[in-house]
């Protein structure tokens, strides 16, 4: 087994470049004696230096790059079969899709924001499992349970956005309850994690706290962030046919805040919740806040497969090119008197 078979591309520099350039300077060597003296002259000069060795020299040096090269590659045999069990926790993060999110009190806009703090968070992810759901008058599972930190990634770019939601208003209650069910396995009571990022307006009933104690009942803690600006709130900008405007209702522009009263109610109606807020002036470390709550709480098995593990004999293949190399350096190109 070959650990980086991408170091076998080396060995087309014996015949590229090794190759030509000992036998450039075979050719130069001879031309420069020719230079010095004719032939029948140079002849009794040179008569001790053979060619055969000069050459048998010029193998040795090409062998012991070979078995660089090869040692490059990290071989490995002997596989042995090896039981991998990994450790995490099940967390599952809502973000607020709604277009009170557009709102740019916080820069880029709430949206961006929380959508960059998330891809922070991904990048020091170590074995947790993680979902992503959207929320606004409905909810979406974006992407289920999973430890493929790079196709999370993908739909976080690509799919999130507000206008991949067809339903218009906040619906929290809903969206907790629909991640309790569907995304996580309520087997692993205690070691679920729901990070719920909004800026706090609900503009439907439905009940939130009672989802959120519904969720702790279940062993899932609560992680509730509130995004925005609380006075005096900010507008929410839209596009109209290439223009920057903004959101009217009934002939005035609509300002929305961040409404803490819900957040708040709803990370306490879990065991260990936690609510904080992010402001305009404050920065958003969503992988500080993992860290610090997530990675180090308890974890549990939630894999187990076997894995081939080999021994690495790269070694083998260094110590021949040094022995080859102290050989060439030992042998004389002078022939035997």
């Amino acid at each position: 087994m070959l650990g980086n078979e991408k170091a076998l591309w080396l060995l087309f520099l014996v015949p590229l470049v090794l190759v030509p350039v000992y036998f450039l300077c075979f050719y130069r060597k001879r031309q420069s004696l020719a230079l010095f003296a004719q032939p029948q002259l140079l002849g009794k000069l040179n008569q001790r230096a053979s060619l055969t060795k000069q050459i048998f020299k010029a193998f040795i040096v090409i062998i012991s790059f070979v078995f660089i090269v090869i040692a490059l590659t990290e071989p490995a045999w002997n596989p042995k079969p090896v039981e991998i069990k990994r450790q995490g926790r099940d967390v599952a993060i809502l973000l607020d899709v709604s277009r009170s999110m557009l709102a740019d009190d916080i820069k880029p806009s709430r949206l961006e924001r929380a959508k960059l703090a998330i891809r922070d968070l991904i990048e020091v992810l170590d074995g947790d499992r993680i979902a992503l759901m959207t929320f606004a008058g409905s909810a979406t599972i974006k992407c289920p349970l999973t430890n493929d930190y790079s196709f999370l990634s993908m739909v976080l770019d690509r799919d999130v956005t507000t206008e991949s939601r067809q339903v218009g208003g906040t619906n929290l209650g809903d969206a907790i309850r629909k991640a309790t069910r569907e995304i996580f396995d309520i087997s692993g009571k205690n070691y679920m994690d729901m990070i719920i990022i909004s800026d706090g307006e609900e503009n439907e009933n439905t009940f939130p706290e009672q989802a959120a104690a519904e969720a702790g009942q279940q062993g899932i803690r609560i992680i509730a962030i509130g995004l925005g600006s609380q006075d005096p709130g900010a507008r929410i900008p839209i596009d109209e046919n290439g223009r920057k405007t903004f959101l009217k209702y009934n002939g005035q522009e609509v300002w929305t805040k961040l409404t803490t009263e819900t957040l708040a109610k709803v990370a306490s109606a879990s065991k260990n919740g936690k609510f904080l807020t992010v402001g305009p002036n404050q920065t958003f470390d969503l992988d500080e806040l993992y860290k610090d709550l997530v990675a180090s709480a308890q974890k549990r098995e939630i894999e187990s497969a076997a894995s081939m593990q080999y021994d690495q004999k790269f070694q083998i293949f260094i110590a021949l090119a040094i022995i080859l190399l102290i050989t060439e350096v030992l042998i004389s190109e002078r022939k035997k008197v």
